[in-house]
């Protein structure tokens, strides 16, 4: 997740102190951490179920194809023997699949769920950014006025300036405000979110 700033004039008054925009970055980067981690952890899983499924398969092709052999015509005891092999791959499998659909329904769907809050997250930012770029391409309209000749029609437009200023100021703080809120608890939220989901995995295994 990620954004590219816009070019614009910036205004001599300082907007958003160094001290907000450092913590709002540093969440912000902490959750684009998160996102990346949670992608590969779901990705990593589904690979895994994959693989133990072609694998059980795999051995009860084996086995069945051990079964069908001539062999088992010729030699009884050959046949018990491949027999039970095959009773015992198709139990795996049974037993395999069992586990995976439990994996799956545990760790990858809320796997999945979690990561589909990062697009929404990420638009947020986006119109956070969006507004902050309002906020100072008007307050910088604003101050012209105010550095211009104290007349009636810069007066009367230095006055809806700042009346276009105020709405657009509000909309970027409040904003503002509810990410630099809701950030830190969605990034600590994923501890309670993923813990039932590391312990089934772990019971499942």
């Amino acid at each position: 997740m990620s954004w590219i700033p816009f070019k614009i004039g910036q205004p001599k008054k300082q907007i958003v102190s160094k001290t907000v925009e450092r913590d709002f970055e540093r969440e912000y980067e902490k959750l684009q951490k998160l996102e990346d981690q949670t992608k590969k952890l779901h990705k990593d899983m589904k690979k895994s179920t994959e693989a133990d499924i072609a694998m059980s398969k795999a051995a009860v092709k084996i086995s069945a194809d051990l079964l069908g052999n001539p062999l088992c015509e010729q030699d009884q005891v050959f046949l018990e023997s491949m027999t039970a092999l095959d009773t015992a791959m198709r139990r795996m499998d049974s037993f395999n699949l069992e586990k995976v659909n439990q994996i799956q329904k545990t760790v990858i769907d809320p796997l999945k769920k979690y990561s589909g809050v990062f697009p929404s997250l990420n638009m947020a930012v986006k119109r956070r950014e969006q507004a902050l770029q309002d906020y100072k391409r008007l307050q910088s309209k604003a101050e012209k006025y105010e550095e211009k000749e104290k007349t009636g029609p810069n007066m009367v437009k230095l006055h809806q300036a700042r009346e276009e200023l105020r709405p657009v100021r509000e909309d970027f703080e409040a904003k503002n405000q509810q990410l630099l809120d809701e950030m830190p608890k969605f990034y600590q939220s994923r501890i309670d979110y993923f813990q039932p989901s590391f312990e089934a995995l772990i019971r499942a295994r």
